[in-house]
């Protein structure tokens, strides 16, 4: 898993050791916690009150800049109905840009979620009588179905195919692992018994007692001939195998009207660049996966970040784990909450810098399994973000961002996780940073611009 810091070497230079030297400072003056606990105590006391208790143990806390200062006077001010007008439309219409882009992704999502239903629904009609894997119904994963995708173009409509064992066939799963970190994992096919099992099936051969005679006659449609390297289910041989049926399918789909299709280059995955008549483009893009028993884990066909992968290596995949996690949250939620608006701001100023959107999506998992859904409201939209800067301020100053799933005890209870996740030990996300001094000074400099960046687009729309 990729340590999101990680892209710098060399010595700290005199510039960032004094940098450091002020963060260490800083820390043993007033933790976050005091705070929050200073503004809660605070409750029943007038907004200027409240203002001017914060105001007071924050005037020396080198840390905070004029302008964060201001965000957080501005959030309580706004909670206690003393907004003025200028800040109250400055809100609404970060909620209104996000919120008309949020409908377009949304009709997308759909169409994007019927093609590969109907597509889905053609090839397991080809394939009834075969003995290539069974295609599951796709499940929508990513931050477009997670419904806070970055705004701007080249959104991605990614969908992830299960693949079961046709009959025959079994999946044994060989989970990789390194010092307890995810690492490499494969699919090995067994072949079953199937002399009495499938005896209603006519003309039925047992690839165990009978192998020679059943490859022969199932030599086109055989699961080990055409899309395994070995006994090894092959991500690749599985993406090109689909993106032919893709592409022989095409012409009879009731898409096609409309559309026109291009199936790009992909090797672990089907990647589809749908244009209408008018030039808008919708990119679908298909990945497989096979379950880790009935867990929401699976393992994914999803490109390492390596320079070459086997096709017979698979990576662990929480995709849908998360995905689940986002619809239990809105389901639970007021119906006006912002906790997506509140990621999709953040990670929309990750651009250009070493941060993925996945530190932040993680930050977010954690505070909304924390904070009570009602806290995520559009009165607290400021504090929320401020508290999202500050969850990964402390995050990299302790060179630690635990995984959301592994050894977290307070996972919702409809997200079925693998038992050994709650026995792990916490995966640390920024462990790499550990080992990296630069890549941490790196990480704390970048941390700045980010900071930069919010208060210029919440104060000036840039």
């Amino acid at each position: 898993m990729r340590c999101d810091a990680c892209h710098t070497t060399g010595d700290l230079d005199e510039a960032t050791r004094e940098h450091m030297r002020l963060r260490a400072e800083e820390t043993t003056q007033l933790p976050l916690l005091q705070v929050r606990s200073l503004e809660q105590k605070s409750q029943e006391q007038s907004s200027f009150v409240q203002g001017a208790l914060l105001f007071a143990s924050l005037q020396h806390w080198q840390f905070w800049a004029v302008a964060e200062v201001s965000l957080l006077l501005f959030g309580l001010f706004w909670r206690s109905g003393q907004e003025s007008d200028d800040k109250g439309h400055l809100i609404m219409t970060i909620a209104k840009d996000i919120r008309w882009a949020t409908k377009s992704v949304a009709y997308k999502r759909r169409v994007a979620e019927e093609l590969v239903s109907d597509l889905l629904g053609v090839f397991q009609a080809r394939l009834a009588n075969s003995f290539f894997p069974v295609l599951e119904p796709a499940i929508g994963v990513g931050s477009v179905f997670e419904g806070w995708s970055p705004r701007g173009r080249g959104v991605v409509y990614c969908l992830l195919v299960p693949l079961k064992p046709p009959r025959g066939h079994t999946f044994h799963l060989e989970l990789g692992s390194v010092k307890g970190m995810p690492a490499k994992s494969h699919v090995r096919v067994q072949l079953d018994c199937t002399c009495r099992r499938d005896q209603h099936v006519e003309n039925m051969l047992c690839f165990v007692h009978q192998p020679k005679e059943a490859l022969r006659r199932n030599q086109d449609s055989s699961l080990i001939s055409n899309l395994c390297t070995g006994f090894y289910l092959d991500a690749q041989k599985i993406a090109r195998w689909f993106q032919t049926m893709v592409s022989s399918a095409w012409a009879g789909m009731p898409q096609w009207h409309h559309y026109s299709m291009k199936v790009l280059p992909s090797h672990r995955s089907c990647k589809l660049l749908l244009t209408t008549a008018s030039r808008r483009s919708l990119f679908v893009k298909v990945i497989f996966g096979v379950q880790q028993g009935d867990s929401d884990i699976f393992l994914s066909s999803q490109a390492t970040e390596t320079i070459f992968t086997l096709g017979t290596t698979w990576a662990e995949s929480y995709a849908v784990a998360e995905a689940k996690f986002f619809r239990h949250i809105t389901m639970q939620a007021p119906q006006d909450t912002f906790h997506l608006k509140c990621l999709q701001l953040c990670a929309g100023i990750l651009v250009g810098t070493g941060f993925s959107t996945y530190t932040l999506k993680t930050i977010v998992m954690h505070l909304l399994n924390t904070l009570p859904p009602e806290s995520w409201g559009r009165t607290e939209f400021l504090l929320r973000l401020q508290d999202i800067m500050w969850y990964l301020r402390g995050s990299l100053e302790e060179k630690r961002l635990d995984h959301f799933f592994f050894a977290n005890e307070n996972v919702p209870e409809d997200i079925v996780l693998p038992p050994a996740f709650q026995a792990a030990e916490p995966l640390n996300l920024f462990q790499c940073l550990v080992q990296d001094p630069a890549a941490h000074a790196k990480a704390l400099r970048e941390l700045e611009e980010l900071q930069d960046r919010l208060t210029k687009l919440l104060f000036y729309g840039v």
